[in-house]
């Protein structure tokens, strides 16, 4: 019994000891390193909020008249259309998404619904898939242009709901879209 209590006690100690001797953190060189990280962030801060008003983007942070519902914004187009049967994004929709990609970097508390839309052609499972697939190719531009996916919600209406109601090519034309509704977080 007293062998085990000995044991237990040199080990306690030898714990004792091993906290004892990790080497203990300068607090200069903490405090020059915070300060760095601040200048560094506030730089980068300066270099976006720069970039955003030469691009008509308004200030970062802010989810404003300015930016978001300025008809000469590059944010203010939130519809992306397809071909028909198509996922693939044309090339003329390119520059929006990367504004919106921009935003979203800029703008942590912004959140995007992308909702895809087809038209009535095809059956109903297909075309809630095709309009999955649609706001996935949105999803994916904006991501690799810097919105970070936790701020991008994607949904699939299909055929439901349409824009145009008859049956003609400008009207088929219309409802193959994916919709970009914002939503703010505070």
């Amino acid at each position: 019994m007293h062998a085990v209590i000995r044991w237990g006690f040199v080990i306690l100690l030898a714990f004792t000891l091993l906290a004892c001797a990790q080497p203990k953190r300068d607090a200069a060189e903490a405090e020059r390193r915070a300060a760095e990280a601040a200048a560094a962030e506030q730089a980068e801060r300066a270099r976006l909020e720069a970039e955003a008003r030469a691009q008509g983007l308004g200030t970062p942070g802010m989810l404003g008249v300015d930016s978001l519902d300025d008809p000469q914004s590059p944010l203010s187009g939130r519809l992306v259309y397809f071909e028909f049967d198509r996922d693939t994004i044309r090339p003329e929709f390119i520059p929006m998404l990367e504004a919106h990609a921009r935003y979203l970097s800029q703008n942590p508390n912004a959140r995007v619904r992308l909702e895809g839309h087809t038209d009535e052609r095809g059956t109903r499972e297909y075309n809630l898939a095709l309009g999955e697939r649609r706001s996935q190719a949105v999803r994916r531009v904006m991501t690799l242009n810097g919105a970070r996916d936790s701020q991008l919600e994607v949904i699939s209406y299909g055929e439901e709901m349409p824009v145009a109601f008859t049956q003609t090519d400008d009207a088929w034309a219309q409802n193959r879209r994916v919709e970009i509704v914002y939503e703010v977080r505070r």
